[in-house]
């Protein structure tokens, strides 16, 4: 394998900044349509039909676009999360502002789930702040960022090895990846409906201990995830940052260190040095959970990876083999028999991997890489519309309309994108 560093796919030029800005305007409309108020909290859907109510990282998306259009509506969309924070600190996924019956379930919990999604929040509340400078702002939304990450360290971590656990795949935000399968003990060729009753199962299993990780939850499904973990690392550098800005020296101290305990794990117990890459792990030995996953290109957001490991991973990255399809990134290796071009997270391509991916691909220089990825995005929205996902063999559109992913393709620019 080699690495690409051809010219984008898509046209450059005054013809690419045309069709981003005709992209921008749709993703912007498409935020206003899915606004919602209910009891004054001003919040987004993700999609009307299908995902009617409040998600966690969903909504941290929002905030992440919306700081650059309506950062009013950025601030108030992250401040209806935190009004539904637990006592011990936890943000829940789903919360239900309005009536229905879609995604309810028997959580034991009144108005909202009782799991969480990967800890965007302080990543979102900074790029609210860093368009608009409101320290206020900050200071008001601080403690519950400090609570929901020190949750997340001390509640979800009770072996005190600083890799914080998962509970179910709900919490990594990719529902039926097969990365999990293993775990559950479903079969590779699961269908979704047989793939949701298996997860049901364990939150009816967590219910009866009322999601005490130190009590029982650990013995039914306890998952370091690697998405997670790099997400956790950028937004705890990320609080420290905050705690800088509204001068909180315990608030910094309790990000640096922890953001650096959980990158030394994460290196120490999930990187395969053979493999040059990082498996989910489960069990109290880490056992590592090798199915191919773009899992692998997650920890670019938060520079995990050396440069010339950085390298290597973005040669897989492209190989058509594996992970590079013509409408973007497969997030399932075509090479594993668990890969299913239109199976939900089964390998069927989404917009927040390619964010995610494309944010790490700038961090490290891989500009022409990057763009490969802001163009696959885009050319998916201008054939399919704002759909939830893509095959990644046809780029047929899949899943939810009227879906908000679509619009983190706004936040895929350059400095000569306007």
């Amino acid at each position: 394998m080699r690495i690409h560093r051809a010219a984008p796919e898509a046209p450059r030029g005054g013809v690419i900044v045309k069709k981003m800005r005709s992209l921008r305007a749709r993703a912007f409309d498409l935020l206003k349509k899915n606004r919602r108020t209910t009891d004054g909290h001003l919040y987004t859907v993700p999609s009307p039909d299908t995902y009617p109510y409040q998600w966690l990282w969903d909504s941290c998306f929002h905030a992440i676009v919306l700081a650059k259009f309506d950062p009013e509506a950025a601030k108030a969309e992250l401040f209806a999360l935190a009004s539904r924070q637990f006592d011990d600190g936890m943000i829940p996924h789903i919360l239900y502002w309005s009536p229905g019956t879609l995604h309810r379930y028997d959580w034991g919990t009144p108005g909202t789930s009782a799991l969480t999604q990967p800890p965007l929040l302080a990543y979102a509340a900074w790029e609210t702040y860093k368009a608009t400078a409101d320290a206020a702002f900050l200071r008001e939304l601080y403690p519950h960022l400090l609570r929901f990450y020190r949750y997340l360290i001390e509640k979800r971590d009770p072996r005190d090895h600083h890799l914080v656990g998962i509970i179910n795949p709900d919490e990594s935000g990719e529902d039926n990846s097969p990365r999990f399968d293993d775990v559950l003990h479903v079969p590779a060729d699961i269908t979704l409906a047989d793939h949701l009753a298996r997860r049901l199962e364990l939150v009816d299993a967590n219910r009866t201990c009322h999601f005490d990780a130190e009590l029982c939850m650990k013995r039914h499904f306890w998952v370091k995830d690697v998405p997670f973990q790099a997400v956790l690392i950028e937004n705890l550098r990320t609080l420290g940052h905050i705690a800088s800005v509204i001068e909180d020296a315990d608030g910094e101290h309790f990000a640096s260190v922890n953001s650096g305990l959980v990158t030394d794990a994460v290196r120490e117990r999930l990187f395969d040095r053979d493999a040059g890459v990082f498996w989910s792990a489960a069990g109290n030995e880490y056992r590592p959970l090798k199915v191919a996953t773009w899992a692998h290109f997650a920890p670019l957001f938060t520079d995990l990876y050396s440069p010339p490991e950085a390298k290597r991973v973005v040669e897989m990255l492209f190989d058509e083999r594996t992970f590079w399809s013509p409408y973007g990134v497969r997030t399932v290796s075509k090479q594993e028999t668990s890969y299913r071009p239109d199976g939900y997270w089964r390998g069927s391509v989404w917009m927040a991997p390619h964010w995610f991916i494309y944010k790490g691909l700038m961090r490290y220089g891989f500009m022409n890489e990057a763009q490969r990825i802001r163009d696959a995005s885009a050319r998916l929205l201008e054939q399919e519309g704002f759909r939830e996902y893509f095959d990644p063999e046809t780029g047929r559109g899949y899943g939810a309309h009227d879906f908000t992913w679509g619009a983190l393709v706004t936040d895929m620019v350059e400095d000569d994108q306007t």
